[in-house]
């Protein structure tokens, strides 16, 4: 290796250049430096590439300048060029297209780190060296739990014998004359063979050695859905952290689980809480993408824009493995239910977050379905992950989640929450997170953490946002609330919504813990199912409005009168309307309305329309055409007008609506 690499012509230091280019399907290469400089030429338009190109890069004495101060020369044909332009959106292709292809700045297909080269039709981004968006890692990652963090499995693992045996069937899945049919049989006979063996380097007994093999080896390896993110798998995550599978107390290893009584804590709408003092977290880097992160799915792993670090015929990923402790918290999933049905206004931010999502490139490259639980237990998590780390005091960057949530649909119904640091020593942890969770300090830090998200620096912009962050993926979300560093989230930072948890300006009762903040409701109970719903006596609806419509603000009340009373054919309808329509001057300073208004009703799906709605009068005026909308809006208590109700008359209207 050359170190202080100098210029053959000068004797200048050499550095590294600072922009490269690079496209989506992970190929990179230098910028197109010789075919840039005689296309861009300043000096009497672009020109045929010279047949001895020698460039030389010079920077301009001033800062101020940019792109335009930084300027190629070719010294064998003089051609010269800056590199304004060389940043823009889809900037090579333009060239090409405005010069016919001549030039060929489509990208190289260029893997300088594995010294190949393939065909690539795509046209390459400009970006910086250093860029982020050059080089996005995709890992998988996995929780060791029961069966598999036994101390018995740990030691059949280190042994020698089980070295051999794992080379031997490695040769047979390696081996292509070996039908597919015929592999079970040559692993099962490899276990056999090897199994006394162990047994006797380890000092066991061959029951206990064979199980623990024959679960290795001889599940099946075809099920594409049995990745680290699929329900499966993280069901059995699932199932070891809430206690479903129990273990004798000689099997810890590296995972020790702590059960709880829940009645000790009391925290509303929580199930069930478990203290993780020991567990081994296992991540791989399966390879990389450029200039958009993509997400790997086993069995999946021909996408084109996901670039593998190994070979194919390689059985391996680089990996590494931290020790920890943490968190898991399940909540209530009837609650959480109820919940979605009493608060309609959830599902249109959800909805709004699915649009956004669809649109993105993620969402291209791999399609899923956002749900309120998901939203709900996301933001939960953010929120408990910024709290911990000024109580428990681990950074708020060692701190970690890991989501599990579900419908019995999707295989099993999940939804928990497990927080865990991978920062501890080779002993598993400080304790410093368990310690947090215990009866005695969990409920008053649960309860603080949702106080502190009710507001925000950035309120009411946060708190009214209808999409920010990466590609408008979160909406009450921002760093200032619930942001964490992307290390710490499985999602890199999207699918947050503060609304979900404690409600927004606009609708404070529409958060999952607003009973608790807002309301009567206490803070000290955890009752199954117990999200509060009204009773059918004395039920109180509550209207949401999903689309107020369109502003009338501009226009005369005479125009909007008028405007109705030309779709009518109800002659008491036409009546009202014209009446109205006469006294235009007594309207002159009330408050303008909103036209073909779309709501919904608490409890209820179903979208309904009002023809004309006042905002802040909170009232509500419907014709014949919109009969369903007012029964009801009337139904629901809501103030609201009929146009053929014999009661209503222009003076009850100007009575109720309120001065501009």
């Amino acid at each position: 290796m050359v170190k202080n690499m100098k210029c053959l012509d000068c004797g200048q230091d050499l550095v590294v250049t600072r922009i490269v280019t690079a496209c989506e399907c992970g190929h990179i290469d230098d910028f197109p430096w010789v075919k840039w400089v005689h296309c861009k030429n300043i000096n009497g338009g672009s020109k045929p590439i010279c047949n001895h190109p020698s460039l030389t890069f010079k920077t301009s004495a001033s800062s101020t300048e940019g792109l335009e101060g930084l300027t190629v020369t070719c010294e064998y044909c003089h051609a010269r060029a800056t590199l304004k332009g060389a940043f823009d959106k889809d900037a090579l292709e333009k060239l090409d297209e405005k010069h016919d292809g001549q030039y060929n700045f489509r990208c190289t297909g260029r893997h300088p780190w594995k010294h190949t080269k393939e065909t690539c039709g795509k046209y390459p981004k400009v970006l910086q060296r250093g860029s982020s968006s050059v080089y996005f890692p995709v890992t998988a990652s996995s929780l060791v739990i029961p069966p598999y963090s036994s101390l018995i499995t740990k030691r059949i693992e280190n042994s020698k014998e089980f070295a051999e045996c794992k080379n031997v069937i490695a040769g047979y899945k390696r081996n292509t004359m070996i039908p597919k049919s015929l592999l079970p049989q040559l692993i099962q006979g490899s276990i056999e063979n090897y199994v006394k063996n162990i047994a006797l380097e380890i000092g066991v007994s061959e029951d206990k050695v064979s199980p623990i093999l024959e679960r290795k080896w001889m599940s099946p390896e075809n099920d594409e859905e049995y990745s680290t993110a699929s329900v499966k798998y993280r069901s059995e995550e699932y199932e070891a952290l809430s206690g479903e599978i129990t273990m004798v107390s000689d099997e810890y290893g590296d995972f020790l689980r702590e059960g709880t009584n829940i009645e000790d804590y009391r925290i509303p709408y929580v199930k069930n809480i478990s203290l993780i003092h020991k567990v081994r977290e296992v991540q791989a880097l399966i390879g990389f993408s450029r200039l958009q992160p993509v997400e790997f799915v086993t069995g999946n792993n021909d996408s084109e824009y996901v670039i593998p670090v190994k070979q194919k015929e390689t059985n391996w990923y680089p990996a590494y493995e931290v020790r920890g402790e943490g968190v898991f918290i399940e909540f209530d999933d009837m609650a959480i239910c109820e919940w979605e049905k009493t608060q309609p206004e959830i599902q249109r931010r959800v909805n709004i977050l699915n649009d956004n999502y669809q649109k993105s490139f993620l969402g291209e490259t791999k399609p899923r379905k956002i749900t309120a639980k998901f939203l709900l237990l996301h933001t939960i998590s953010h929120a408990l992950i910024k709290q911990l780390s000024f109580e428990c005091g681990y950074s708020i960057a060692s701190l970690k989640e890991r989501l599990y949530c579900s419908e019995s649909t999707d295989g099993k119904q999940m939804a928990g929450i497990f927080i865990y640091t991978a920062s501890g020593d080779s002993e598993g942890t400080m304790g410093g997170l368990v310690r947090q969770g215990r009866a005695d300090t969990f409920p008053l830090l649960f309860k603080k953490t949702m106080e502190s998200i009710v507001t925000c620096s950035n309120d009411p912009v946060c708190s009214l946002s209808l999409g920010q962050g990466r590609d408008s993926l979160n909406l009450s979300a921002c760093y200032s609330c619930t942001l964490i560093p992307e290390t710490s989230c499985e999602e890199f930072n999207i699918f947050l919504d503060r609304g979900t948890v404690v409600g927004t300006y606009e609708n404070k009762e529409m958060g999952f813990y607003s009973n608790q903040l807002y309301g009567n409701a206490s803070w000290k109970s955890n009752k199954a199912g117990s999200y509060p719903v009204d009773s059918k006596e004395g039920k109180t609806k509550r209207i949401v409005i999903i689309d107020p419509g369109v502003d009338l603000r501009e226009e005369s009340y005479s125009a909007i009168w008028s405007g109705l009373k030309a779709w009518s054919d109800d002659e008491k309808e036409i009546g009202l309307l014209s009446d109205l329509e006469m006294k235009e001057s007594c309207f002159l300073n009330k408050e303008k309305p909103f036209q073909n208004c779309r709501f919904q009703i608490s409890g209820n799906t179903e979208q309904f329309s009002s023809d004309l709605y006042w905002e802040k009068s909170k009232v509500a005026f419907f014709t014949t055409d919109n009969k369903d909308g007012y029964m009801a809006a009337d139904s629901a208590g809501i103030r609201c007008f009929y146009s053929t109700d014999i009661t209503v008359t222009s003076e009850s209207i100007l009575n109720v609506i309120k001065e501009k």
